[in-house]
Order: C-alpha cells, then structure tokens, then sequence
C-alpha cells in the first residue's frame, strides 16, 4: 500500500511515518524541500531498518501542484491509496503572512496535487483552532458555526479545513486534534506551545517558594490536551476503516481539565506550590469594555504586561486561553476507535514525563549563553581600580573571555603590572592613567576612551576609598567624608554620566556599580564609606527608573569582607571568613552575564530586611557589636598595632560573615 506524506518531517508527521511502516505493505513518499534534503539521514535512523520503504520527493508546499517534478507526477499517479496533509504552521507566534500562506495556501496546492495524482483518499490533519472561539460544544459535523476568528492561526486552520471540503474532489476525512502536547510515554517534544508556556512561571514558582507554600490562580475554561502518541494512533487507525469519507473526527480528551487544574497538575509534576485558591477568570467579564479598552490603551500598562509575558516567555494571544470556551464533542471518534485499545490517558499519569523533558530539553534557559566570553567577547569593558585587588582579578577573568580591557587606575607601574599578567595568559588590555577622585582628570580619561574605543560597552566603577572610625572620632575629620564621597560617588558618577551619551546612541550598554555590604547592614565605624556607596546605590535604582527602556543596565554589587589591600590596617579581619579578590570577580562577572539589578549576599539581605521589620532591635544589635569591635589604634591617632582581637571577637565575626566591623 503507497502512502503521500506531507509534513513528514513534523513533529507529528514522522510519527505518523513510522506507524505507517509498520505495515509490511507499505511504501511511503514524503514531500521535503531540496534545502531539507540532508535532514532524509536523520529521518531514516529514526525509521530504522523500514526506511527503506520511504521516498523523498523534492517540492514546496507552496507553489502549485506542490512543486513536485513532472516526472515525480507521473509515477506518483494512481499509485498513492492515502495522502495525508499535515504539513502546516502550528504556532501563535507565526505571522498572518506566513501562516496564511502555508495553511491556506499550501492546502490548497496539496488538494491540488492530489487530484493531479488521483489520490485515494485525502486525510487533512486540522485543528480544533478550525472552531475559533466557538461558545458552546462544537459537534464533529459542525463547520461553518466557526467564531471568533480574527485571530490569524483560528483562522488559517479554518479557511484550510474549508479549503478540503470544497475543493476536493477525492474522497477526504478531516482530523481536528486538540492542543498536541508531548508523547506520554517519553514526553518528548519538539517545541514550546500551548500549556509549555505556562512551565516557566511553574519553574520560577518552584524556584522561589516551598512546595507547600498554597497559592492564589485562577479558574479558566477546559483546555483540550491530547499526546502526540494519540494523535498518530488514532488517525492510523481511522484512516484505514471503511465507510467514513467526508466525516470530521475529534482527536481530543473527552474529559479535559480546566486550565486552573492543569496548572496544578504540572505544578504537581514540577514539585512547585500548586495554586489552592483559584479565582475564575469569568469574574474579569463584568468589568465594563470601556474599562479594559482604557487599560489596554494605558502605556505603563501595557508594558507592565508585556514585560511580564517576555520573562515567562507567553505570546499575548496565549491569555486567550485563560477563558477558552468551547467543548468539543467526539463521539464519532470514539465509535471509530471503539474496541482498538486506543485512548486518551490521564493527564495525571504522564504529566510528570512532559515536565522532565520539558526541563531538561525546552526549556529556554538552556539555550541562553551563559558564559563570560558570550557577554564579553570584542566588548569595551572600563574598569577602575584595576591595578590592584578585585579590579585586577576582574581585568584578567574579563581579558580572558575576549574582551577589550580598559584598565583604570592612578599609578601606571601598577597597571603594567596588570597588564603583563594578561598578556601572559594570552590577552590583550590598554591602560589609563587617571585620578577618578579629580574632575579634570576623569574629563580627560572620558575624552580619550570615546576618541579611541567609541566609549565604554560596559563600565565596572570599582575604585574606592574605605575608612574605618567611629562619628565620635572623626568631629574634627569632615574632610573624611568629602574625601570618600569624593570617589565613590562623584567620581563614579562623572564616569556614568561620561559614557552614557555613547551608550545611548548604541542603545545598549552596562553599568556596574561596586557597593558594599555596609550599605545592608548600616556598618557601624563606616559611616563615610557606607554614605558615598548608599549614594551612589540610590543614584543607579534612578537610573534603572529612567533607563530600562535604552538598552542600558545597572547593576549594583553590595559586595562582602574582601581581602584586599584596603582592609589590611584592620587585623581582626586576619582572623575572620573574607572573599578572596577572585570570588569577588566571580559577583563582577555573574553581574556581566545575568544582569540583574542588584547582587548581594544573604546576610546582606537579612540585615537589611531585619533592619525594616525591627530598626529598635536591629539597631541594639549593630550597638552591642559597635562596642564589642573597638577603635583602631591608626583611627585613634596612636602609635603602635592594635591588640590581637578576642575570641568573643572572632566569634561574632564570623557568625556575620562578610560584615564590616
């Protein structure tokens, strides 16, 4: 028995060749387009040894008669008993054009060439998108009673569906399968739609709260989800029963879930909080038209929704679903498929196997460069204070991925100390010379770095002062505080404010601001130093406000204790857990791939967060420890090292690890 295929290749489509081959009889053509031809090797490993019974046939679904060879034609003719259609555009994220001229088109070509051929019989593989948003149960022998179907993909699917039942003149049956999720015996699939979409907020769910945390969802309409593996089986075996051309067959769960069910069924499957109060989404229906109208116009609206749909990776059509209102009645599919043993299975009892796959396989994270040179690679990268410490570590993890190195710092022997140690690892790095603490200086380093390298793709301010006394002591010591403040902010903020004419005119570009800890944690004896960085922390939460509509980022590192040279005066932090300069490059360079808007430790975070629930008691704590840590000798203006620290002292330091005391 001969076989046309078109679609072959699909997800769908070589399933279905496989089943076919499964008949000792069979032989089966495929249409591929001659560009897809090295793909025919893929194919015949998956058939195996039955491959020899398969025939690629060079031709394109969209020109006439299937672009198919006249010779091909000629043997093809009389000879094909089934010609099976499922070559299509199933995504809503098509565009009209394409999708239009693939179903609507493309259909019509295939019907086309089938009556060229004297096909048998014509099976076009539909949708239950040929209904669009009917209200009500649509029946298998219902078709025009279509609604809604200004939606491009609802539409197409019908106009193709009607296509086969006007035009053809060959005996056709038309299968109309719901949303086609992965096999259920493997969960393999080929591509994120339908309920995949949902897998990511699922994903960040787990990710962020317990499994038995409940949650607040919603109740939608019944979503129809049917396996692949149904699908291939039920129209094999349709296909070749007696008596049932010109009928329309449902290939859907006779039983479907509603959407908030589903949900919490993959959420099972995932392990993450299921959604245990669920509000129907009907609710949203009495809100008056010109009320949704006005917020669908309402621009922070809109792009609040839209921001969100592009982390979870939604199309907005796939809201459509939330409220899905159409049954779909399969009764002469189940009298077709009655005693052969093929079934929807429950969701249930492989929902598990489609989330596996889905994590491990589809999931878009896998397929994000998530490495140092991907971000960096051919890339300006100005970083200050790089002579030394966290900078020089940075500089060479940085040079090291194929950046272009601008390396920032006051004292040029230094810097070609940097850089010799680049070079050696094989990379390259231009030094400045500059004061970021003085105005002029920081004009002329800006000037030079737009002349030469066109600005800065991303910009590390890094160059810092630390000092550590108490208020007490430094009443007649303003200038320390002018002095930090100095660098650490104003100086920061000439190199932003510098570089962020070029960025805009890129529309991209990076900025990361190297914080402190202090700055969580209110650090007592650090009032200066934590003053400049809390600045320069508020000015970057602005600029997010301002700017992440540019293409410009800002990140802020509340970065930990680092052994560097800058806290080498204070002997206690011999004796207490520290960063080394390279982990704390490793926060720079996690900051320069993932972007976000602020990197800090949990200690951090918990200080902070203490201090809002509980500023009385927070404030007793940071008291009791300011005077448990005493002066240093240096800050007091005395001669002589201060005394090796106690244990009580060690103790406490640690339990705060990463804490400036």
């Amino acid at each position: 028995m001969n076989y046309f295929v078109t679609g072959a290749s699909g997800f769908i489509g070589r399933r279905l060749v496989e089943k076919l081959l499964q008949r000792p009889d069979a032989t089966v053509y495929y249409l591929i387009l001659e560009r897809e031809l090295p793909m025919v090797a893929a194919l015949s490993q998956r058939w195996g040894e039955a491959a020899a019974r398969t025939i690629p046939i060079i031709g394109d679904l969209t020109q006439p008669c299937l672009g198919v060879a006249e010779a091909d034609r000629a043997r093809l003719k009389g000879n094909i008993r089934h010609l099976f259609h499922l070559a299509a555009i199933y995504d809503l994220k098509a565009s009209a054009e394409i999708q239009e001229k693939v179903n609507i088109q493309g259909t019509r070509n295939t019907v086309a060439f089938a009556e060229a051929i004297e096909a048998g019989c014509f099976h076009q593989t539909s949708s239950i998108a040929a209904a669009g948003l009917y209200e009500g149960v649509f029946r298998e022998d219902m078709f025009e009673e279509a609604e809604d179907l200004e939606n491009p993909y609802y539409r197409t699917k019908h106009e193709s569906e009607g296509i086969v039942r006007r035009e053809c003149s060959r005996p056709w049956r038309i299968y109309r399968p719901g949303a086609v999720v992965g096999d259920s015996r493997t969960g393999e699939m080929d591509k994120i739609d339908g309920p995949y979409y949902f897998f990511k907020l699922i994903q960040k769910l787990r990710n962020l709260l317990p499994p038995w945390m409940p949650m607040i969802g919603i109740e939608g309409g019944r979503l129809n989800l049917v396996p692949v593996n149904f699908i291939v089986d039920a129209m094999n075996h349709i296909a070749h029963l007696d008596g049932l051309d010109g009928q329309c067959f449902h290939l859907v769960d006779p039983n479907p879930h509603r959407i908030g069910d589903i949900l919490n069924i993959f959420a099972r499957a995932a392990h993450a909080p299921e959604m245990s109060l669920r509000v129907n989404a009907l609710m949203f229906a009495f809100v008056p038209q010109v009320i949704r109208t006005g917020l669908a116009h309402f621009k922070p609206a809109r792009r609040m929704r839209d921001q969100i749909l592009k982390d979870l990776g939604m199309p907005a059509d796939v809201m459509r679903f939330v409220n899905y209102p159409t049954r779909f009645d399969c009764r002469e599919t189940l009298k077709a498929l009655k005693g052969a043993g093929i079934a929807v299975p429950p969701l249930e009892s492989y929902a598990c196997k489609l989330w596996d796959y889905w994590e491990r396989h589809l999931d878009p994270d896998l397929f994000i460069d998530r490495s140092l040179s991907g971000a960096v690679k051919n890339k300006v990268v100005l970083i200050t204070g790089a002579s030394a410490g966290i900078g020089k570590a940075a500089a060479i993890k940085i040079a090291e991925a194929g950046a272009k190195p601008l390396l920032v710092a006051r004292t040029e022997e230094k810097l070609l100390g940097t850089r010799r140690e680049i070079e050696a690892r094989g990379g390259a790095a231009f030094i400045y010379t500059a004061d970021v603490a003085d105005p002029a200086s920081c004009e002329a380093l800006v000037q030079r770095v737009i002349a030469e390298h066109g600005g800065a793709d991303i910009l590390i301010n890094n160059a810092g002062r630390s000092i550590r006394r108490a208020i007490e002591n430094s009443l007649d010591r303003f200038h320390d505080y002018e002095r930090t403040m100095q660098l650490n902010y104003f100086g920061a903020l000439r190199l932003i404010m510098g570089f962020i004419p070029s960025m805009l005119k890129k529309k991209h570009g990076h900025v990361i601001n190297i914080s402190s800890i202090g700055v969580l944690s209110n650090a007592p004896r650090f009032s200066a130093y934590v003053s400049s960085k809390a600045a320069l922390d508020a000015f970057a939460r602005c600029a997010v406000a301002e700017f992440s509509d540019s293409g410009i980022e800002f990140t802020t590192i509340n970065m930990p204790l680092v052994r560097t040279e800058m806290i080498a005066p204070t002997k206690i932090y011999e004796h207490v857990p520290t960063l080394s300069p390279e982990e704390a490059a490793d926060l720079i360079v996690q900051a320069i791939i993932y972007k976000p808007e602020r990197i800090a430790t949990r200690t951090g975070i918990f200080a902070q967060v203490l201090h809002a629930v509980a500023p009385k008691l927070y404030a007793v704590i940071m008291n009791t420890a300011f005077r448990l840590f005493p002066e240093s000798t240096a800050a007091k203006g005395q001669p002589g090292d201060s005394p090796e620290p106690s244990l009580e002292q060690i103790s406490f330091a640690q339990f705060t690890r990463g804490i400036y005391w």
